[in-house]
């Protein structure tokens, strides 16, 4: 099976992150899209991690502070929003050999909780 090709907005590890994963597995249309978000995701990452490299971890405000520079907070943000997409795409984690208990997730769900009820209502 051809993996499809990266979209054409993807810089390098955004195009890497598609490939290897598309390589992996068989997406449907919205797994896609949930990885092209991951994608974007990490590019935007790797844009934020050059910025702190050439401007410093530290930027002074008006009033001669020292802050976090803002691109350090929107790269903790970015952080934890790859870990959900990664966790809605449902993603392996660890190495395919790993025989540790509980490093490996499956893929997709076992089975659906059940249908939420109102409380007091018959």
């Amino acid at each position: 099976m051809a993996i499809p090709k990266s979209p054409a907005e993807l810089r390098t590890s955004g195009r890497k992150l598609w490939r290897s994963v598309q390589a992996e597995y068989a997406l449907e249309e919205h797994e896609r899209a949930l990885l092209l978000e991951m994608c974007r995701t990490v590019d935007s990452l790797d844009h934020l991690a050059a910025v702190v490299a050439a401007e410093g971890e530290l930027v002074t405000t008006r009033l001669g502070e020292q802050k976090a520079h803002p691109a350090l907070v929107e790269s903790r943000q970015l952080k934890v929003a790859f870990a959900r997409l990664s966790a809605a795409l449902r993603l392996p984690a660890g190495d395919e050999n790993d025989t540790q208990a509980g490093a490996r997730r499956p893929q997709r769900r076992a089975g659906v909780r059940g249908v939420y009820g109102v409380k007091g209502l018959s």
